[in-house]
């Protein structure tokens, strides 16, 4: 295929989910003029809220916080479904002009920078039929986990086991449980979301764990959200109660890392609250970590905790001896008869949704590099990754970094630069955790993902207030590295350049 017939954009978005919808909206509210493409791989719209679809699936933030600051989320309850925001993606798509820019049933395989030409060449695979295009920048709003496959451990004596296994991940269609007796192996976020969704469904619901986890009963309505949504206007009230929103979920975050034995404390009264008086509180709902070395799994309504106080899904902390023909055999002698097995075992994580990136043909290693502001990789150009908190609502960082990569090209477009990448100017930071969660899913991404500083700007911080609060004074050039290409191939976010620049690289200080 020659140059000529090769597709060129101004950027290239990859995932139309939460953070590709936003990045979308952000960066051409800044820069109107930019020609864009999203591409996803899926057939719909949603990302993450359009590849789950087991029961109750739900956010487990705050949809105030997880939705648009741009586009007011127009429910009452805090918790949404996952339905509606996949509607509420698919919605806001159309009503501000992005849907037509997504290409759907397209796959990245590849994607290589060119520092002759300072533009990316993106190897798509659309509808099974290889393709290549080019970009100028290319934003990798992927998520951090696999979305072809799960973190599913082998379990001894799989198969021996007559029922069905079912990962969460790939909830079979249409999938009949009525009268069936489950197991749910997990304690995360889905396995609390998928027990109270599916009890007054099936026979007998049990939820398996290895440990317990720290669990925190929230309304599902919350009287000052309504109060705001009926006295204040739509985006006005939208905005209220994000922001107070993020100060109630950073709160207990900051006094859990500050006074971890009152927080234990204090959710271990959560639980007692709702559990009968006699249930064993320490041995199914008493972790040996810390409050948020782990994430918290939000509980709307206690609605976890009522179904095991009312009898219906019961609670067993135990290990896998194996799988037996009619169920879970486990150590401590006790069998689990179950005609289905859910394994809702985690994530697997990712970065860049596992598309090979590379440089002049040299690949580019996450862990070898470090993240600049949480959303950039030192001496990798013209690239952005977008990922959300692990303690707070994904949007709140995503909708900061696309307001940065905005503010970045900006400033390329302004002063003719084609290439910017951060530099650490050889210098070697120590390195901690991307993430700074002591879970499983965590553990097991091991050098998957980029590294973390010690200073501004290339830590990762965990903190949606100060970073909110810092972006005010957001400095586009810090530690950054600009030039102009010596060919200018293709369309440029720095304009008409034509061929008047030469290669040039400058440190602004």
């Amino acid at each position: 295929m020659s140059q000529n017939d090769i597709e060129s954009y101004d950027l290239l978005i990859v995932g139309a989910g939460l953070s590709g919808i936003d990045a979308a909206y952000r960066l051409t509210e800044r820069n109107p003029e930019l020609k864009y493409l999203i591409v996803e791989q899926r057939d719909r719209i949603g990302g993450t809220w359009d590849l789950f679809r087991y029961p109750g699936v739900r956010s487990d933030s705050d949809i105030f916080t997880l939705s648009f600051p741009w586009n007011p989320w127009r429910g009452t309850r805090t918790f949404a479904e996952g339905g509606e925001i996949r509607d509420y993606l698919e919605t806001t798509a159309r009503d501000f002009g992005i849907y037509p820019h997504i290409r759907f049933r397209t796959q990245v395989l590849a994607a290589d920078f060119s520092t002759e030409t300072d533009l990316w060449s993106v190897d798509l695979l659309v509808e099974g039929e290889p393709q290549t295009v080019t970009a100028r920048f290319f934003y990798a709003c992927t998520g951090y986990y696999r979305y072809d496959a799960g973190y599913r451990p082998e379990f001894p004596g799989e198969a021996d086991f007559t029922g069905q296994i079912v990962h969460p991940q790939f909830w079979p269609e249409d999938f009949d449980y009525a009268g069936k007796k489950i197991v749910v192996i997990g304690s995360g976020a889905t396995a609390v979301t998928l027990v109270p969704a599916m009890v007054d469904t099936a026979g007998t619901v049990t939820m398996l764990q290895r440990s317990p986890t720290y669990m925190f009963a929230r309304g599902s309505v919350d009287p000052m959200t309504k109060l705001a949504q009926r006295v204040l206007p739509a985006q006005l009230a939208h905005d209220v109660t994000r922001h107070r929103n993020t100060l109630l979920t950073m709160v207990p975050f900051l006094v859990a890392k500050r006074w971890p034995n009152a927080s234990r404390k204090i959710l271990r009264r959560m639980a007692t609250h709702y559990l009968p008086d006699d249930y064993d509180v320490d041995l199914h709902f008493k972790p040996t970590y810390d409050p948020w070395d782990q994430r918290l799994c939000v509980i709307p309504d206690g609605d976890l905790y009522k179904v095991i106080a009312d009898g219906k899904a019961e609670v067993v902390t135990d290990t896998i001896e194996k799988f037996t023909p009619t169920g879970i055999a486990l150590t401590g002698g006790r069998e689990l008869v179950a005609d289905i097995i859910i394994t809702a075992t985690g994530l697997d994580l990712v970065a860049f949704g596992g598309i090979d990136v590379s440089v002049d043909g040299v690949e580019v290693d996450p862990s070898e590099h470090y993240g600049y502001r949480a959303y950039m990789l030192n001496d990798v150009p013209n690239f952005a990754w977008s990922v959300g908190y692990t303690n707070a609502s994904w949007t709140l960082r995503v909708d900061l970094t696309s307001k940065a990569v905005a503010e970045l090209i900006a400033y390329m477009r302004e002063r003719g630069y084609t290439r910017a990448y951060p530099s650490l100017h050889g210098a070697e930071p120590p390195a901690h955790a991307f993430f700074e969660l002591d879970s499983g899913y965590i553990k097991r991404a091991g050098t998957r993902l980029p590294k973390a500083g010690d200073r501004a700007p290339w830590q990762v911080r965990h903190n949606a207030a100060v970073d909110a609060w810092d972006a005010r004074r957001y400095d586009v050039t810090e530690e950054m590295v600009f030039s102009r290409a010596p060919q200018m191939a293709g369309p440029a976010i720095d304009g008409e350049l034509g061929d008047r620049a030469p290669e040039q690289e400058e440190t602004v200080e």
